[in-house]
């Protein structure tokens, strides 16, 4: 997988332009609350609020369940911002999008649903770049599937029906971005995500002979709160929300999505392949938290409990 490689450099965005934000008052008229004093509380909540209606094996979400106050579909998005991310090198740590995400989906060795790869730039240098499932609006996994196991949603979102996957791995053959993992073995995770009840928006327990991947948090937008990635990421590169209500946040501050594309030259990765991707960047390489593009490298990914499992299997892949 590889960025956009025809992208020219941008030049680093004035701090007034970068530091515009929606209001709060903007925000409760996108949800359609008309004064402050019926502003829900904290406000996070209102914006992942409720997407799909608890089920099992190959129900599919219902449409009704997954609207927005406004009547209209839930259309989820996330915006990695690049100029904040620096591989974690301030922190002196492995990839914390990465390790939040690994914990909180139990995610077995050698699986990294978002992945933090390094690219050199055109005048040297590299950047850093989180990848998770791109959750493609024209997904080349969900067209080749043969038993529907991998599908799309209402608001767009692509999951993986563990009971449905046969393992044949042509979805993983399929996605232009690596982004697919297969169980090769008995999967290496804690015994506690054993116990956990399967349902199709989240894949744990990790089962043998199936494909995993991102599934963009769904169980957590009904909880209203954001992704393990956005949570774990120390300077809060990864906003999460809503295209249909255009707004996201990253916990800290809520942006318009529109506008914070347009004002930041937002992109696609590979673009020209017309898969019309949920996961949209902000190009940069740290600089908003003092990284020099020369410094290189970041630390090895971590599974913590990989050693502890007894019985697993450990795979390359």
């Amino acid at each position: 997988m590889t960025t956009n490689e025809e992208l020219e450099p941008v030049a680093e965005q004035p701090a007034s332009l970068a530091e515009r934000k929606v209001g709060r008052r903007g925000v409760l008229k996108m949800f359609g609350v008309g004064t402050l004093s019926l502003a829900p509380l904290p406000v996070l909540p209102a914006i992942l609020r409720t997407v799909f209606k608890p089920g099992r094996g190959p129900a599919r979400p219902d449409i009704n369940a997954a609207r927005a106050p406004s009547g209209r579909v839930r259309r989820w998005t996330m915006i990695i911002d690049l100029r904040y991310c620096d591989g974690c090198q301030s922190v002196n740590k492995p990839p914390q999008c990465t390790a939040g995400c690994i914990e909180g989906h139990f995610a077995p060795e050698p699986m990294e649903w978002i992945q933090v790869f390094e690219f050199p730039l055109p005048g040297g240098g590299t950047q850093f770049v989180p990848a998770p499932c791109q959750h493609c609006q024209n997904p080349p996994c969900t067209n080749v599937c043969p038993v529907g196991a991998t599908f799309a949603t209402p608001e767009g979102t692509i999951l993986i029906d563990q009971d449905r996957c046969i393992g044949c791995r042509i979805c993983m053959a399929a996605c232009p971005y690596d982004r697919r993992f297969f169980n090769w073995g008995n999967p290496p995770v804690p015994e506690d995500a054993r116990l956990a009840h399967y349902d199709i928006e989240r894949q744990t327990p990790a089962r043998r002979g199936t494909v995993m991947k991102c599934d963009f948090c769904q169980d957590m937008a009904r909880a209203g709160v954001l992704p393990h990635c956005a949570q774990g990421c120390p300077n809060k590169a990864i906003y999460y929300g809503d295209l249909e209500e255009d707004v996201a946040t990253n916990g800290q501050d809520i942006v318009s999505v529109s506008r914070f594309l347009s004002e930041h030259q937002g992109y696609n990765l590979k673009e020209d392949l017309g898969t019309k991707p949920r996961v949209y960047y902000i190009p940069g390489h740290g600089e908003a938290v003092g990284r020099d593009s020369a410094k290189k490298g970041r630390l090895p990914t971590v599974w913590p409990w990989t050693k502890t499992v007894k019985g697993a299997d450990t795979w390359k892949r």
